[in-house]
C-alpha cells in the first residue's frame, strides 16, 4: 500500500512535530485538533520550528513554504476519511484514545492503518476498540520529533506483518530509526526511562538533593545530555504521572508507583515548560 496522504490526530508539541517530520517528507498531512486555535498554534510552532532551520541555513525559503503548504488543519474528525494512514497524537488518556480510535475506524477506510503515538498504553488495547485490530501499531515517536531520530515501533499482539512492514518503512522515509518493541506497559524507552526520572522526583521528595544538584550528577556523572527532573518538565508532569500510573496498572510492582510529590506538582497544574512552571520556573 502506498502511503501519500498522512492523518495526524492532535496539533500539541507531539502532533505538530509529527506533521512537520511528515510533511519535509513530501506527504500531503492532514492535522486535526478540536479548536481552530489549536490548530492555530500547531503550525504557528511549525515554522518557527522551520525559521530556525532557514536561519541555520538547513532548508531554503522555498523548502518552508513548501512544507508549510503540504499541511491542511482541520476540526472535523470526518476529514481523516480521505488519508492513508493515522496518527493519533493526542493526551495520554486511555478513554480518550479509545473514543478516537473508535470514531476513526468508523471514519476510514478499511485498508487504512491507525497508528498511536501512545508512550505507555498497550497496543493491544487500543486496537480491540476496532474492527481492524491487524490494522492498528504503535508508533511512539519522541520529543521534540524534528529532532529525536528514534522511533518505537510496537505490534499488537493481532498487527500484521504487513502493517508493521508499512509503518517500519514510513519512518526510514521520515528520516527516522526504527527500533521494535513488544507490547508490554511503557515498550522499551519509558519502561526504562519513567521510573528514572520518578526516582529523581523521590530524591527531591526526600530532600537528597536540589533539583540543579540532582541534574548535574545526572548530566555530568552519567553523561545525560539533560537531566532527568529537567526532562520531565519538557515532557509534561502530567505525561510522567499518566505514564507512571500505566506502568503500575500493568505491572502491580510498587517499584513504579509514582513518586507523591509528582502527583503533588500535577494536581497544582505545575506541568512543567508547557505552563510555565514545574521543577524548574520558566517564567
Amino acid at each position: 500500500m502506498e502511503v501519500k496522504r498522512f492523518g495526524v490526530i492532535g496539533s500539541g508539541q507531539m502532533g505538530n512535530g509529527i506533521a512537520q517530520v511528515v510533511a519535509a517528507s513530501g506527504l500531503e498531512v492532514v492535522m486535526s485538533d478540536i479548536k481552530e486555535e489549536f490548530c492555530a498554534n500547531g503550525m504557528a510552532t511549525i515554522s518557527k520550528n522551520l525559521d530556525r532551520m532557514v536561519k541555520k541555513e538547513k532548508i531554503s525559503e522555498d523548502d518552508k513554504a513548501a512544507i508549510l503548504g503540504r499541511i491542511a488543519t482541520t476540526t472535523d474528525l470526518k476529514d481523516m476519511e480521505s488519508v492513508d494512514f493515522v496518527v493519533e497524537a493526542a493526551v495520554e488518556r486511555e478513554d480518550l484514545k479509545f473514543k478516537i480510535f473508535e470514531d476513526l475506524d468508523k471514519i476510514c477506510p478499511p485498508e487504512v492503518i491507525l497508528s498511536t503515538n501512545t508512550s505507555s498504553i498497550p497496543i493491544g488495547r487500543i486496537a480491540a476498540r476496532t474492527s481492524r485490530p491487524d490494522k492498528v501499531i504503535g508508533m511512539h515517536f519522541m520529543n521534540p520529533v524534528p529532532v529525536m531520530k528514534l522511533v518505537e515501533v510496537i505490534k499488537g499482539l493481532a498487527t500484521s506483518s504487513e502493517t508493521f512492514d508499512i509503518t517500519w518503512k514510513l519512518c526510514e522515509d521520515f528520516g527516522k530509526t526504527p527500533a521494535e518493541a513488544n507490547d508490554f506497559p511503557g515498550f522499551i524507552a519509558n519502561r526504562i526511562l519513567m521510573p528514572m526520572i520518578n526516582e529523581a522526583v523521590f530524591c527531591l521528595y526526600q530532600s537528597v538533593g536540589k533539583p540543579e544538584d540532582i541534574d548535574t550528577v545526572m548530566r555530568l556523572g552519567a553523561n545525560h545530555p539533560m537531566g532527568p527532573l529537567a526532562l520531565a518538565d519538557l515532557i509534561g508532569l502530567d505525561t510522567c504521572l499518566a505514564i507512571m500510573e500505566t506502568l503500575y496498572d500493568g505491572f502491580k510492582d510498587s517499584k513504579y508507583r509514582a513518586c507523591p510529590l509528582l502527583r503533588k506538582y500535577v494536581e497544582a497544574g505545575w506541568l512543567g515548560r508547557k505552563t510555565g512552571k514545574g521543577f524548574y520556573d520558566y517564567k
